[in-house]
């Protein structure tokens, strides 16, 4: 079933196109969390526009990475009474490794949907 909103369509990681067509194979909990299809199963748009396209997703990565490494340091700095500097490292890279999985499908998803060209479109809606 297509879901109505761009926003939500990118949340759950559905195709920009159709909003129906799942852009990852497995659960982002599984070891093939990186497995994606070459194209929607519903409405055929392609994931892939160019080869390599998918390095940029790389920079969206690292932006997620320090929204996470900000997030948890004031939060540590302010509830905990700023800790020693160790704290701030363990903390930050065990919650960046166990995000690891959601980051690089979300940076994969934003890259898509903001630079892949497609853009919703009725049409391909499933009927």
């Amino acid at each position: 079933m297509a879901v109505p909103s761009t926003a939500l369509a990118l949340l759950e990681l559905r195709c920009p196109r159709c909003h129906a067509g799942k852009l990852f194979t497995h659960s982002a909990w599984s070891f093939k969390f990186i497995d994606m299809p070459a194209e929607c199963p519903v409405c055929r748009q392609t994931y892939e526009p160019e080869p390599g396209f998918y390095y940029g997703a790389m920079y969206i990565s690292s932006g997620f990475s320090t929204g996470i490494l900000l997030s948890i340091g004031f939060l540590l700095n302010y509830f905990a009474n700023d800790p020693p500097l160790w704290v701030y490292v363990v903390t930050v890279a065990a919650a960046v490794l166990a995000v690891t999985p959601l980051l690089f499908r979300y940076s994969r998803a934003v890259m898509l949907y903001g630079f892949g060209g497609a853009h919703f479109d009725p049409r391909y809606l499933p009927r």
